[in-house]
C-alpha cells in the first residue's frame, strides 16, 4: 500500500514524484515573498488579488482563483504548506498528476464560491485553507466509501482527522467557516464521483 502521510523524501525527488504538489507548494511560496519581502508592491497585489466580495460581484472573477494562493502571516503560510505537502502526495499518485491539479483548484473555487455566496458583500478572504479541506474531504470519502485504498488504521485516522479539523473550524477566531464547509464538501463529492477512477 502506498504510504499514506510518511513523507521520507528530500525536495528533489519529493518535485520528481510529486510535480503537482510541488507547483502548488512554489506558487504558494513565490506569492507570499511578492507580498511580504521589502521593496514589493504587496499593497497593490493584495488590492488587485485579494478576495473581496463585494469586487466578485462586480464581474472580478478572477478573485475566486487568485486568494488560494495568497496567505496573511507566515504561520498561515506554514500550516496550509505543510497540509498540502502532507496530504497532496496521496492523491497526486492516485489521480494523476492534471486531475490532482484540477482537483485542488476546483476545491478552491468552491471554497470561495461558498464564501461569496454566504457571506456579506463586505466580506474579504484569502488563503488555501478551503483548497486544504477539499483535499480532506477526499480521504474521508475513501474512509467511507473505498476503505480497502486506504487501510482500517488509516481509515479511523481520517475519521478522526475529519471530526477535528471541522470542530475546530467552528472553534477558532477569524476562520471563514464557509471556505472550510465549502472545500470540504466539494472534496467528499467531487471523490464520490471519481470513485471508479481513483487508483
Amino acid at each position: 500500500m502506498f504510504p499514506l502521510f510518511e513523507r521520507n523524501e528530500n525536495l528533489s525527488n519529493f518535485h520528481r514524484n510529486y510535480p503537482a504538489a510541488a507547483i502548488l507548494l512554489s506558487l504558494n511560496i513565490l506569492s507570499f515573498l511578492l507580498t511580504h519581502l521589502p521593496g514589493m508592491p504587496a499593497a497593490l497585489l493584495y488590492e488587485k488579488l485579494y478576495g473581496v466580495n463585494l469586487y466578485i460581484s462586480n464581474g472580478e472573477y478572477w478573485r475566486l482563483i487568485t486568494p488560494i494562493f495568497l496567505h496573511g502571516s507566515f504561520s498561515h503560510l506554514v500550516l496550509n504548506c505543510f497540509s498540502l505537502a502532507v496530504l497532496g502526495p496521496f492523491i497526486e499518485r492516485s489521480l494523476g498528476v492534471r486531475l490532482f491539479l484540477i482537483f485542488y483548484l476546483a476545491s478552491g473555487i468552491s471554497a470561495n464560491l461558498a464564501t461569496y455566496w454566504s457571506r456579506p458583500l463586505t466580506f474579504t478572504h484569502i488563503g488555501s485553507s478551503g483548497a486544504v479541506f477539499g483535499l480532506l474531504g477526499f480521504y474521508l470519502c475513501l474512509a467511507l466509501f473505498k476503505k480497502e485504498r486506504l487501510g482500517s488504521h488509516n481509515s479511523k485516522m481520517i475519521l478522526t482527522l475529519s471530526v477535528i479539523g471541522l470542530t475546530m473550524t467552528f472553534l477558532q477566531p477569524q476562520i471563514n467557516i464557509a471556505g472550510h464547509i465549502g472545500g470540504f464538501l466539494f472534496g467528499f463529492l467531487l471523490t464520490l464521483a471519481l470513485l471508479k477512477v481513483i487508483s
